[in-house]
């Protein structure tokens, strides 16, 4: 088949499966030599691409376009399977990760770079939050989302029920910020940008959704919490019972908090499907007993909260009062921006924008 080096929404593609069937990225990365001498020898032809080995790592299906990187314009061939991209400046370090002999993946954090050309603060910020995420949507959704699908009527829960949830990180900030000081590109302005505000540790796409309405900076069409003292916003993060909260919470010893703001003593939780079962009402009473013993306040938003800009704003002016911040729009046109933010964050996981 020849040295592959598989990029953009295809090496999306292949991220998402194999977090979705190992839970985690069990692959290689390489040198700096090494990934010279591989996008080096990168001269794709489509001929003799063996397409089980890409299905088998569920990089293509029969309809997919395969992109892959090669070396220089001289490199590049025509097909209707490929779509080569040329990049002939050093990579930057650990872009590249082996999957097999002479089948490669750009890294997860320079995957989000490639597929980022081209989009806005809150285009890149979905897939960004999912990256640093303890979930994947699922491959076969790369595309359709990509050129604006969403999911049918009939399976389109908030919760997102195709995503597949209690996987590692795929990246940590540290590599993002690594690869946002590599590129120097006014092209990238929008994926340095994102990096700059994304907040790690979302447990499912509607809290990632929820986290960047709340946090993002006002100028994005966020309501800026992220930017509160105290530490802004942290999401699914543990907050450690006393003795009377465990007594409050028939036992539980802890809660963890899908955004909690340490500044106004809040727990925000976003309540999905799944929350509506017996059990998980039983679970969230004794774990709100326990945060609030913690002196917490524990918010819940719905579904239908999530569509209405309105109520959103409310919950962030309490916030910032219980903060003793004062909440004040520092520019014109903020509604516009605000559901330009939700929308774009919606559209780029599968949902209807508002």
């Amino acid at each position: 088949m020849g040295a592959l080096v598989i990029s953009h929404h295809s090496a999306l593609r292949a991220i998402r499966h194999a977090r979705k069937v190992n839970g985690y990225l069990a692959w290689d990365s390489l040198g700096r030599a090494e990934q010279r001498r591989v996008l080096a020898s990168c001269a794709p032809n489509a001929d003799l691409i063996d397409r089980s080995v890409l299905q088998r790592w569920g990089i293509l299906d029969d309809e997919d376009e395969l992109h892959v990187l090669v070396p220089s314009g001289s490199a590049r061939r025509r097909s209707d399977l490929l779509h080569c991209h040329v990049i002939s400046m050093p990579l930057p370090a650990d872009a590249l990760m082996r999957l097999e002999p002479d089948l490669y993946c750009t890294s997860p954090a320079f995957t989000a770079l490639l597929c980022s050309k081209g989009k806005t603060v809150p285009e890149v910020l979905p897939v960004l939050m999912e990256l640093l995420g303890r979930y994947t949507l699922p491959p076969e959704a790369t595309f359709p989302i990509a050129w604006g699908g969403v999911w049918p009527d009939d399976i389109q829960h908030d919760s997102i029920e195709q995503a597949h949830y209690g996987c590692d990180p795929a990246v940590d900030m540290r590599k993002l910020r690594a690869v946002a000081r590599w590129t120097k590109s006014s092209a990238d302005t929008a994926f340095r940008q994102a990096v700059g505000i994304v907040l790690p540790g979302s447990a499912s796409p509607m809290e990632s959704i929820l986290a960047a309405v709340l946090g993002a900076p006002m100028r994005h069409g966020g309501f800026a919490c992220a930017g509160l003292p105290k530490g802004g916003m942290l999401l699914n993060d543990r907050v450690d019972f006393d003795g009377r909260a465990v007594q409050m919470a028939s036992g539980m010893p802890y809660a963890i908090c899908d955004v909690r703001i340490p500044s106004a003593m809040i727990d925000i939780e976003y309540n999905g499907a799944g929350h509506e079962e017996l059990s998980a009402r039983v679970h969230d009473g004794q774990r709100n007993n326990g945060l609030k013993g913690m002196g917490y306040e524990v918010l819940v938003i719905n579904r239908d909260q999530m569509r209405d800009i309105s109520a959103l704003e409310s919950i962030a002016q309490y916030i910032y009062q219980r903060a003793g911040v004062r909440f004040r729009y520092q520019l014109s046109g903020y509604r516009a921006r605000q559901v330009n933010l939700l929308s774009a964050l919606r559209r780029e996981t599968g949902l209807r924008p508002v």
